[in-house]
C-alpha cells in the first residue's frame, strides 16, 4: 500500500479534505470549510493532517496539542475519519500511529479523543488499538 501523510497548510490542501471530513461532520458547509479550518489553526492550535493514496485523500485527522492540570501535556484528536469507500484498509491505524509518534516527539504524555456513544465500529477500533475508556464527557447546550 502506497500512501502519503501531510499536514494541510494551503487552502487547496485543506479543501481537498472536505469530502472525507464531511462524512464525520455532515453539518460542515463546503464554502465555509477552509476559513473554519484556518480559524481553528490560528485560534485553537488545530492541525489538520491527511493521508492520500493515488493522490486522493483517503483519511483525515484534526488534532491539537494542549496541556491540563489533570494530565500534563497531551495530544487531543478532535476528528479522525477514513473515507467510507476506503475503510478497513488500515488508513485509520496509520493516522493514529502517526499521531502517537507526533505526540511523543512533542513531549506529550498522553493521547486523547472523544467518540460519540453511537459509533460502535470506531470504539472497537480504538479498543483494538489499546486505548482505554477513562472519562465520561458531559455537554450542556447554551441558548442564545
Amino acid at each position: 500500500m502506497t500512501y502519503n501523510i501531510k499536514i494541510a497548510t494551503t487552502d487547496d490542501e485543506i479543501k481537498s479534505t472536505f469530502a472525507v471530513m464531511h462524512q464525520l461532520r455532515p453539518h460542515l458547509v463546503d464554502e465555509d470549510y477552509v476559513s473554519l479550518i484556518k480559524r481553528l489553526q490560528t485560534k485553537a492550535n488545530y492541525t489538520l493532517v491527511f493521508l492520500t493514496s493515488s493522490d486522493t485523500p483517503k483519511a483525515a485527522m484534526g488534532f491539537r496539542v494542549s496541556e491540563s492540570l489533570v494530565g500534563g501535556q497531551y495530544l487531543y484528536i478532535d476528528d479522525l475519519v477514513t473515507d467510507e469507500n476506503a475503510r478497513s484498509l488500515g488508513y485509520g491505524k496509520i493516522l493514529l500511529d502517526w499521531a502517537t509518534e507526533y505526540a511523543r516527539e512533542s513531549g506529550c504524555k498522553e493521547l486523547h479523543l472523544d467518540s460519540g456513544v453511537q459509533r460502535h465500529d470506531a470504539h472497537r477500533f480504538y479498543l483494538r488499538e489499546r486505548m482505554d475508556i477513562v472519562f465520561y464527557h458531559f455537554r450542556k447546550k447554551i441558548q442564545a
